[in-house]
């Protein structure tokens, strides 16, 4: 009989799809390309047992309606749908591990596995199970729209994080800095949130939507050089050459600045009190910004007292009086020729 000769087909197929199920498992995560050809070689198996037996994997068994035999092409069916999906899965893991594709990038490998599982399960459903697809994608698109109104602000996260990986706005360790002033390394993207590791060592969670909004500046693209500018006033009996030769001199012996491209001396300003000089240099990443910062003032102490620079008095701390008894102001700056701070 024709049902007998289906009967042993769909038995192995049931041993064959059991035995993947369990050799996947077996696998484990760390061995991709293992796995990948274990599930081929099991889906080819499954495949040719389905084509010798002359059974669709895409029709309802109309041969074995009840009984044992029944369970028996039900779940062979299920089973080679199921190692579809996980060989299809398998083989988008690894074009992303062999085109290197960055960690963020399992925002979209979950959407095309999500896509994945549900389409093999309404095949299942209907090719199976024998139930209308039709309907059942008109029932799911209802529920679709109720979920989404329940659930807008969590689906505004999901998709303006997608957006933001699409866009390639940043990286796992990239550091960033948000219009609000926010700073800090990524250290975890997921289908809600950005997790940000600042500089006194918390971890900020933002919500994608939120960070979506904002304008953001990666502080690692082009590259994780950051450059920093440090201003410091002189007092103004001193020429401004020998200020500038001396911030050089300080920039010169520093050791935790970048070197290429070269430092910067810039003289901004000067007025009666003071010499605005702004140092312009680069450090090897923003997790070195402090330290260099540090010594750098270090080194312009040292050199102040080497060189007989003195520094002036900030701006803000000059107090003006009446000079004359017309009402003229001017500014008692008793200290800024003789001390100050940067």
């Amino acid at each position: 009989m024709l049902g007998d000769d289906h009967f042993l087909p769909l038995a192995l197929i049931n041993i064959l799809g059991i035995a993947g199920i369990v050799v996947w498992h077996v696998q484990g995560c760390n061995r991709p390309t293992g796995r990948l050809i274990v599930q081929i070689l099991f889906f080819t198996g499954m495949s040719f047992l389905l084509y010798i037996g002359d059974i669709a994997p895409h029709r309802p068994d109309d041969i074995y309606t009840e009984g044992l035999a029944a369970a028996l092409s039900k779940s062979a069916r299920v089973l080679w749908w199921t190692h579809l999906a996980w060989t299809i899965i398998g083989f988008i893991h690894i074009y992303v591990r062999l085109n290197r594709k960055p960690r963020e990038a399992h925002l979209i490998l979950d959407m095309a596995v999500a896509a994945i599982y549900l389409g093999v399960a309404l095949s299942v459903m209907g090719f199976v199970f024998g139930m209308p697809i039709a309907t059942l994608v008109t029932t799911s698109g209802v529920v679709a729209v109720i979920l989404g109104l329940a659930l807008q602000n969590t689906l505004g996260d999901v998709f303006s994080g997608i957006a933001l990986t699409l866009g390639k706005a940043y990286a796992i360790g990239d550091w960033v800095q948000l219009s609000d002033g926010t700073a800090g390394r990524v250290t975890e993207t997921n289908w809600r949130s950005t997790n940000l590791l600042t500089g006194a060592n918390n971890i900020v969670v933002l919500p994608n939507s939120m960070l979506a909004r904002q304008g953001l500046t990666s502080l690692s693209r082009p590259d994780e050089t950051h450059q920093i500018t440090l201003s410091v006033r002189f007092a103004a009996l001193h020429r401004p050459r020998a200020v500038e030769d001396v911030m050089r001199s300080v920039l010169q012996a520093s050791t935790r600045i970048v070197k290429d491209p070269p430092p910067a001396v810039a003289l901004k300003a000067i007025d009666a009190i003071a010499i605005e000089v702004e140092l312009q240099f680069r450090v090897a990443s923003v997790a070195m910004a402090t330290a260099a910062k540090n010594e750098i003032i270090d080194l312009i102490h040292n050199q102040c007292q080497a060189s007989g620079l003195s520094l002036a008095v900030p701006a803000a701390s000059l107090v003006f009086m009446p000079a004359t008894t017309n009402g003229q102001y001017s500014a008692l700056s008793v200290a800024a020729r003789s001390s100050g701070a940067v």
